[in-house]
């Protein structure tokens, strides 16, 4: 039936008789089909540390030195905020270094999660990741983006606010359009647009040494001069801030499978990136301060494009082009990780068998990018409700995911680890993570509080849709016809 409904495109999905004959016993998609599904193409071998600086340098740099800065109540804090910063993302990503060789499988902390502590544990991970992280940093990320294009056309005026949205989907569409067609081709963007906002970064960079060695550093004398005293609560907020720009350290767990000799690549890119990253942060925000004072900064609603204004003169058209291709970079990072975690959801049972089909031709999850634009472009034009939420689900997730690392040390002793991290290492992360939940929680009970239940919503649907095995054949039927009919509404 189906390939007289669409006889050629058929061809171009991976396993599409299988899965449609299994849809009435598995609508959910069944942990049957995980054999049955080849993994995407695999990742071009040069190209892990670069995607891994890519996917973290986003839109987070030209955002966050205000939310650090405000937290922290000094110019020397908020630096060290900085740099602690980067030497905790170095530290979750060595423990996830070794997770990601022990079970190699795509889907990063949910296919971690699920193997350790179970279904259940897995689908609310992925459940947070797809119904509010993804989605909603996307949106934020996308409309950063559409702002900063549409700048220099309005200069005197905030973007029209349907002009912005336009954009920004327009945006998306092209960019899962290029993941659905080729793996070189998403990572040959992250090459591309990786260079562009290194190189914007260094002519920040280089334009604050050069106002350090004239002497011009603003409060080069007092920068631990604090304007109001920092609680503990703020500094886990600032922390929070910060974490936010270097949110991607765990980019290429999500394709795993993908990675040529993960084994070597894995540790390299964090060993690379991380270093790399956490220096370009640090001094990007020394530059700042050589072009603004701290209040200069925190009134600013655009920090690179105060800077470039102060400093760059007829060259200040740089920064709103920068922002433009780090959040147009960060964009595509995104959609090529979170379509490889419905991929990887779909294969293990959690999402409808849909999303776990690919293309022959091309080996890119198709539906999986699909879906998952649907669910941005539908959120982007309220987003801004749910965004307090993300980087305290974010922790939780990464705390979740290495407390399995020691769990499993504990059930599996004598699985085979090609990387074996010292414990002091996951357990000083720990130490961190409970910190900073703790302190959030106390700061701002109400978007923590939240972030929880909507968690913990995933719980009746997983115990209906994935738990519940023996569905009456009517929900099954309908499942089945609706899928169907997606796949040749597709194809035609």
């Amino acid at each position: 039936e189906i390939r007289r409904a669409c006889s050629h495109p058929v061809r171009q999905l991976s396993s599409l008789n299988q899965s449609v004959s299994r849809l009435p016993s598995h609508p959910t998609g069944a942990s049957a089909t995980a054999h049955q599904v080849s993994p995407p193409q695999r990742f071009p071998q040069a190209l892990p540390s670069t995607s891994c600086v890519s996917n973290i340098i986003g839109s987070g740099i030209f955002i966050s030195p205000k939310g650090v800065l405000e937290h922290t109540g000094s110019v020397g804090l908020a630096l060290i905020i900085w740099v602690l910063g980067g030497g905790i993302a170095a530290l979750g990503s060595l423990c996830y270094a070794e997770l990601g060789v022990t079970i190699p499988k795509s889907g990063g902390d949910y296919s971690y999660v699920t193997e350790i502590f179970g279904g259940l544990a897995g689908f609310l991970l992925l459940w947070s990741a797809v119904l509010i992280m993804y989605p909603t940093s996307l949106a934020v990320i996308a409309l950063t983006f559409s702002n900063y294009v549409l700048q220099p056309v309005f200069p005197n005026c905030i973007p029209p606010y349907n002009a912005s949205r336009i954009l920004s989907m327009v945006c998306l569409l092209l960019l899962t359009w290029v993941n659905g067609s080729s793996v070189r081709w998403a990572t040959r963007i992250q090459d591309i647009f990786t260079a562009g906002k290194l190189l914007a970064l260094a002519l920040i960079i280089t334009v604050g040494f050069i106002q350090i060695f004239k002497g011009i550093l603003q409060h080069r004398h007092n920068a631990f001069n604090f304007w109001m005293t920092p609680s503990v609560g703020h500094l886990a907020l600032a922390f929070l801030q910060g974490s936010f720009a270097f949110s991607g350290w765990n980019f290429l767990n999500y394709v795993t499978e993908e990675l040529v000799d993960p084994r070597r690549n894995l540790p390299r890119a964090i060993f690379i990136s991380i270093p790399l990253v956490t220096f370009v942060y640090t001094f990007t925000n020394i530059a700042y301060f050589t072009a603004m004072s701290p209040q200069e900064l925190l009134s600013s609603n655009a920090v690179a494009v105060t800077f470039g204004e102060k400093l760059l003169g007829y060259f200040s058209w740089v920064m709103p082009v920068s922002v433009a291709l780090s959040t147009f970079g960060g964009i595509n990072g995104y959609l090529f990780t979170s379509s490889r975690l419905c991929f990887s959801g779909a294969r293990e049972g959690h999402l409808p068998s849909l999303l776990a089909m690919i293309h022959v031709e091309h080996c890119t999850p198709i539906p999986a990018l699909l879906c998952l634009a649907t669910l941005i472009i539908m959120l982007v034009g309220d987003t801004y409700t749910l965004i307090n939420y993300v980087s305290f689900i974010n922790y939780l997730c990464y705390g979740v995911t290495i407390i399995g690392l020691i769990v499993l040390r504990w059930k599996k002793p004598k699985i085979f680890r090609p990387i074996k991290v010292n414990l002091l290492i996951p357990a000083a992360y720990l130490a961190f993570w409970a910190f900073l939940l703790i302190f959030s929680l106390y700061s701002e009970p109400i978007v923590c509080g939240v972030g929880l239940i909507i968690i913990l919503t995933g719980v009746p649907v997983f115990f209906l849709g994935v738990y519940w095995r023996n569905k009456p054949k009517c929900v099954n039927r309908l499942i089945g016809k609706r899928t169907l009919r997606f796949l040749t509404a597709g194809c035609s």
